[in-house]
């Protein structure tokens, strides 16, 4: 009777399930345990968030709510290793925006039934046939789902029998509940043993009991959480296949909807008793098929279209099927889908590119491996980003390959996009704003459909934004020597005024004159220094001379201030600019270390020894790409082909890289040359011992070749060590590098020492300069050691301009930067930890009133400058116009090569960029690009004035966030139902919860109610 009723079990588990739960509080937890194992654990991350918190606690996150579990929870879980709650059926990675609506939405599975009325009755009997007959018996309402005793009685009994007389293997008696215990709780998915059995019945009784002893409405969940949840092996290229709606999909290409009307359908003649038919079949093959997926789906599909036969004979026999369907289905043949099934995208087509880069983010914070392991996690991360700015101006941008539209948008003009395809090219847009203790991403749209990320992903030649970086390490400068002279006597900066470097004297001499002068006034001062913008001069700089132009010619005869060659971007001023920067870094470095320019120094030898090695290198690098995938016979050829057609150059080069090869072999070589048939065997003796190797330093038998000496080395060790590496190479060659650069140590050379002495010391210059730019966000290690730096040779990205921007808008301090407010993660479970970001307050790494002054330079690059198309074209909420700064910038990046008198040879376009790196009043920042990669980018003119009218263009749409209080609460989003599942209790209380932080009245009853109804996805309050 017990095992029929289920009486005691119903008593007992149900009192048991009592005790056991867990509620979600304040603060960390000290009740609180995560699972060790299962696949199903595994996939939505609960065994791996121990960790997954420690990382995110090394990056300023807290435990702001989580979950508490009770003693009895805690005993069972530690006991049993399978937490008692009601799994979700359905989970994966959710982005929501700073209002809660979605922007990236991943569910596995993806096709799922909601209820189980929306479940085909044909397929509920059928897998109740197969699996569970006495499942939904409803003679028996407290009935355990975790045992069919009859059942369970003859498994048992035919593996006594097989185990000890036939050997073979016999059918499993689990049921339903318990098969589920074992394909998301047991190791890999499998009993391997009688005690995991166990362990799986006992968790499934448990689970069944978990709303009271009544099991009726657990027990036709248990059907459709099956139907949902079953493994059904994996695709390449798809990955894991969980549920029959995802198996048909990706197994066979049938739509879920077309299961439901085909199954449900009373159409049972000639086209739809067919498709019933067939798919009936397809839905049988996956529920038997679930036993071995990967046997029967993969590599037996013979064995399985047997067994599928079998099956619909046994199923009519039983009467679940009539004999006309069976029929029908035994005439199909299953055909398995060839082509991989496209996957549905997950969000709006319009923040999908947000999403994929928040996506990029999350992986390098949360220590993920893949995107594919991060979509399945059981995690909704609350974003800063506004959805619905970002994809109206993601709209925009794409519709910019439309002619039409870029007319209506003044961008179709000289110096715009009056030439080239517009379709190529590719606009973003960063903006962010500033709040209390951090930066907030609120937009982050482009209109590229590709994972390059324009803003972060890439190094780009931005032009004149370059001048901006410039500019601030002027300041810096100016700043710095006026901290060190202020309160010196007169005496003090008089002598520094007449010994030290221009910035140096400059400041000093003002100081003399005016000993009390404030920082302002000092950087009012500077940002009025003239310089010369004539392009009639060259410079010693990079390790050669150049010569730079103006982008504007009228500019070339002016002298002007440091002002007005920022708001007009004149590049001229920008070269001499850097070179006296540079200058004070060089004296600074002699002031610290030494000058090894000096005759006597102890430095200057170490310095020369380090340029022969610095050079040395690069000329390596050229060489090893010459040789380094051929064999040593040609090596020898094609060295050989490159020197000194002469015997003598011959001999050298075969002596040197074959020292240990005998006259014979000499005279071979020779001989095949039409120039040594004619020596004779005397000759070739001669030949041999005056050009051994021993008798000529490295570079006289490079001299004697007509070879560079290091060329010469290389090819010699390259013969004896080929496939050596790069590094293997460098490492090697140390001491050739030396004796290569012999000359240069001469004492008669001092001009040629010093100039390479020069280079060392402006590379060192730079190296200083770019770590100070490093600390205002510079996203790269190291800078092109040239004047032209100061106008975008070192290249830059959009992101790391919009973060100096935001330094300068916050007067010199650097708030961190947000994308993730929230990470909730296993939301309605016991494992349920929400992280939230909490920062400390900015750091200084500007002197406010150089944050002050540099505002005011990029207020007037706009007002007056090449930025002032966006001049009024933003309001504040009060309606006023907002005061706007910025620095454009165009990059037209071209691999050049020029011949022996500086004469161009070749040119060729690599990409074009123009950006506008900006502020709008006291709140917002950002940066907008346009860019053409490639060729293709010759047929283009635009200059950063396009991206600067693109942002003009922008303002009515940007409008409502800039209006946007920083704390305003938009109204309530709209819930989809079939994104948040038919809500278990604890989930709607979660969604409630958050509601009511909000402000507003949250029904839990009637969100469980609109759940359910709403399942054909319609949107509910």
């Amino acid at each position: 009777m017990e095992a029929k009723t289920s009486t005691l079990q119903a008593e007992f588990f149900s009192k048991m399930a009592r005790q056991m739960t867990y509620q979600v509080g304040r603060g960390p937890s000290d009740a609180i345990i995560f699972p060790d194992d299962g696949p199903y654990d595994r996939r939505l991350g609960y065994v791996a968030l121990p960790g997954i918190i420690s990382t995110l606690q090394n990056q300023n996150y807290a435990i702001e709510r989580q979950a508490r579990i009770s003693q009895k929870f805690d005993w069972y879980f530690r006991q049993s290793g399978i937490a008692p709650y009601r799994a979700k059926t359905r989970s994966g990675l959710t982005l929501v925006d700073r209002d809660g609506k979605p922007i990236f939405i991943s569910r596995q599975p993806e096709r799922t039934f909601e209820t189980f009325d929306s479940v085909p009755t044909l397929i509920v009997k059928t897998l109740l046939f197969i699996e569970n007959r006495e499942l939904l018996d409803p003679a028996f309402p407290r009935a355990n789902p975790a045992v069919e005793w009859d059942r369970l009685a003859t498994a048992f009994a035919d593996l006594v029998v097989k185990k000890t007389l036939t050997g073979g293997q016999s059918p499993g008696g689990s049921t339903l509940a318990t098969q589920m215990e074992k394909f998301r709780h047991s190791p890999y998915g499998r009993t391997e043993s009688v005690s995991e059995k166990l362990r799986q019945m006992i968790s499934a009784s448990l689970r069944g009991y978990l709303d009271g002893r009544d099991t009726t409405a657990t027990r036709r969940r248990i059907v459709v959480d099956y139907l949902n949840s079953t493994p059904l092996a994996a695709r390449t290229g798809y990955g894991e296949v969980i549920g029959l709606g995802d198996g048909l999909w990706a197994w066979f290409g049938t739509d879920f909807a077309t299961l439901q009307e085909s199954l449900s359908s009373a159409d049972m003649m000639g086209d739809g008793l067919r498709r019933r038919a067939a798919i009936y079949r397809q839905a049988l093959s996956l529920l038997i098929a679930q036993r071995r997926p990967s046997e029967y789906l993969i590599t037996g599909r013979d064995s399985l279209h047997r067994l599928v036969d079998s099956h619909l004979r046994l199923l009519a026999g039983a009467g679940v099927i009539d004999t006309v369907l069976r029929d029908a289905a035994l005439a199909q043949t299953v055909s398995f889908t060839e082509a991989l099934p496209a996957a549905s995208l997950p969000t709006s087509p319009l923040s999908w590119k947000a999403a994929s880069t928040l996506r990029a983010r999350l992986l390098g914070q949360l220590g993920i491996a893949s995107f594919y392991d991060l979509d399945r996690l059981d995690l909704t991360a609350e974003t800063t980003l506004d959805r619905e700015v970002q994809e109206q101006v993601t709209a925009v941008l794409k519709s910019l390959s439309d002619p039409t539209e870029l007319e209506a948008r003044g961008l179709a003009a000289p110096r715009l996009l009056d030439r080239g395809a517009p379709e190529k090219v590719i606009y973003s847009l960063m903006l962010f704003e500033k709040g209390g203790d951090r930066n907030y991403l609120r937009l982050q749209a482009d209109n590229y459909d590709g994972p390059f990320d324009i803003n972060e992903g890439t190094k780009l030649d931005l032009g004149s934004t370059a001048k901006l970086r410039t500019l601030v390490s002027y300041l810096q400068i100016v700043g710095e020597l006026h901290d060190r002279f202020q309160g010196q006597s007169g005496e003090s900066p008089r002598a520094e005024a007449v010994a030290g470097d221009p910035l140096t004297r400059w400041v000093a001499g003002v100081l003399a004159a005016e000993p009390g002068i404030s920082l302002r006034d000092l950087l009012r001062a500077a940002m009025q220094r003239r310089y010369s913008a004539s392009p009639k001069q060259t410079f010693f700089t990079g390790g050669g001379l150049h010569s730079f132009v103006n982008f504007d010619k009228n500019d070339d005869d002016r002298v002007m201030s440091v002002a007005e060659a920022l708001r007009n971007s004149v590049n001229l001023v920008f070269i001499r600019l850097m070179r006296d920067i540079v200058s004070y870094h060089v004296a600074q470095g002699v002031v610290a270390e030494g000058n090894p320019l000096d005759r006597a120094s102890p430095l200057r030898q170490a310095y020369l020894s380090r340029f022969a090695d610095w050079e040395g290198r690069e000329f390596l690098l050229g060489f090893y790409g010459r040789y380094r995938n051929l064999d040593r016979e040609e090596i020898l050829a094609k060295i050989t082909n490159r020197a000194r057609r002469s015997t003598a150059a011959r001999a050298v080069l075969f002596r040197s890289l074959r020292p240990e090869a005998g006259v014979d072999s000499l005279a071979s070589f020779l001989r095949d040359d039409g120039r040594g048939r004619s020596l004779s065997d005397a000759a070739v003796r001669d030949l041999f011992k005056k050009y051994a190797k021993e008798r000529f330093s490295l570079n006289d038998r490079g001299y004697i070749a007509k070879i560079h000496p290091l060329e010469l080395w290389l090819a010699a060790y390259l013969s004896e060590a080929p496939h050596s590496s790069l590094g293997e190479v460098v490492a090697a060659g140390a001491e050739a590098r030396q004796d290569a650069y012999a000359w240069l140590f001469r004492p008669k050379l001092r001009r040629a020492q010093d100039r390479r002495i020069r280079i060392l010391l402006e590379e060192e210059a730079f190296q200083r300069i770019a770590a100070a730019w490093q600390q205002l966000g510079y996203p790269f290690d190291w800078l092109v050691p040239s004047y032209a730096t100061a106008i975008g040779s070192s290249g830059d990205r959009p992101a790391a301009l919009a973060e100096l921007m935001g330094i300068i808008a916050n007067e010199g301090q650097r708030l961190p930067t947000s994308r993730f407010e929230r990470l909730r993660f296993g939301e309605g479970t016991p494992f349920e930890t929400v992280m939230k970001l909490e920062t400390n307050a900015g750091e200084r790494v500007l002197h406010q009133d150089v944050a002050l002054t540099l505002r005011q330079a990029l207020i007037d690059t706009v007002e007056e400058g090449t930025g002032r198309r966006v001049s009024g074209a933003f309001q504040g909420s009060d309606g006023a116009a907002l005061i706007a700064g910025g620095k454009t910038g165009t990059g037209d990046h071209r691999y050049e090569r020029f011949g022996r008198n500086g004469e161009v040879i070749s040119s060729k376009v690599v990409n074009r960029t123009a950006t506008f790196v900006f502020f709008l009043g006291d709140r917002f920042f950002g940066a907008i690009s346009a860019h053409v990669a490639g060729a293709e980018a010759e047929g283009y003119g635009f200059t950063s004035a396009l991206p600067t009218q693109l942002l003009k263009s922008l303002a009515p749409t940007l409008q409502p966030l800039l209006n946007r209080g920083p704390k305003q609460i938009l109204p309530a989003p709209k819930l989809v139902a079939r994104d948040i599942e038919a809500l278990p209790l604890r989930r709607a209380e979660s969604i409630c919860n958050r509601t009511r932080r909000n402000g507003w009245h949250c029904s839990l009853k009637k969100v469980i109610q609109a759940s359910t109804e709403a399942a054909d996805g319609s949107p509910i309050q």
